[in-house]
């Protein structure tokens, strides 16, 4: 189970910083989550924690590892990442695993009017 952090994440983890609607419904700006984690799973984890949140927030949601903008793929079998093997940058890897010490948020999208 997740914990909450408003530091860096502790040793075997990663933190997901939560913003707007993601914040409102967890009920949390940040949760600690362990690592790795392969990124094509985050969402089925996320909705594991916090039914409904899928439907309701993370399919509108914008998602970033270490500040990099990145691509759930949620169909794709991931297989965990090889040390010492690139496969090119984070966004486009079907296989891209969220490591120890890593910054993960979601962003919902925003409105102006």
């Amino acid at each position: 189970m997740p914990a909450t952090t408003t530091g860096p994440a502790a040793a075997g983890h990663f933190t997901l910083l939560y913003f707007a609607s993601a914040a409102s419904y967890t009920g949390r700006q940040s949760d600690l989550f362990t690592a790795p984690l392969p990124l094509a799973n985050l969402f089925a984890v996320l909705e594991e924690r916090y039914p409904g949140m899928r439907r309701r927030v993370l399919d509108r949601c914008a998602v970033t590892v270490n500040l990099e903008y990145v691509d759930v793929d949620v169909d794709v079998d991931v297989d965990v990442d090889v040390p010492g093997v690139d496969e090119g940058p984070l966004e486009r890897r079907p296989n891209a695993v969220i490591q120890e010490g890593d910054e993960v948020a979601i962003i919902p999208p925003v409105s102006s009017g």
